[in-house]
């Protein structure tokens, strides 16, 4: 399990790749943002996307769920208070394949919270091109190990 203490400023995490699919995209925002971009193929060529497009919520999610594959489901984490930034920097087209990484910034403990440590993290994605198509910056609190 990863504690506080084994997040380093610099400390890279790197995500294992994961293509998107037609019926995931379609599904996703079917649920949670039916737009038309996001709903249908030639609605999404004729939008200014180019193609059937992700939402930024769906690329979001998918970022999240990286996050927990590369290290937070192996880790002390005890949530976030927020995300300090989201950026959608370019359209996530059906069939693009996403990796991407989450970079350790800085870390301080929590005064507040004893135990408890904040670790600040940048987190961006990348489509098969190398080209980011989105990036956040966010604090996740983890415990610190305990004494003796």
């Amino acid at each position: 399990m990863l504690h506080f203490e084994d997040f380093l400023p610099g400390q890279r995490f790197e995500y294992l790749p994961r293509r998107m699919e037609t019926a995931e995209i379609i599904a996703f925002a079917s649920e949670f943002d039916p737009q038309p971009m996001h709903m249908d193929e030639e609605a999404g060529k004729k939008s200014i996307l180019g193609g059937l497009a992700a939402s930024g919520w769906h690329t979001s999610s998918i970022a999240m769920r990286m996050m927990i594959d590369a290290f937070l489901g192996s880790s002390t984490s005890q949530g976030s208070p927020g995300i300090e930034f989201m950026d959608w920097k370019k359209p996530v087209i059906a069939g693009d394949t996403l990796s991407g990484f989450s970079l350790v910034l800085e870390t301080r403990a929590l005064r507040s919270k004893p135990g408890i440590g904040v670790v600040r993290f940048r987190n961006e994605i990348l489509n098969q091109t190398g080209e980011t198509v989105a990036v956040s910056e966010c604090p996740i609190m983890f415990r610190m190990r305990e004494a003796g």
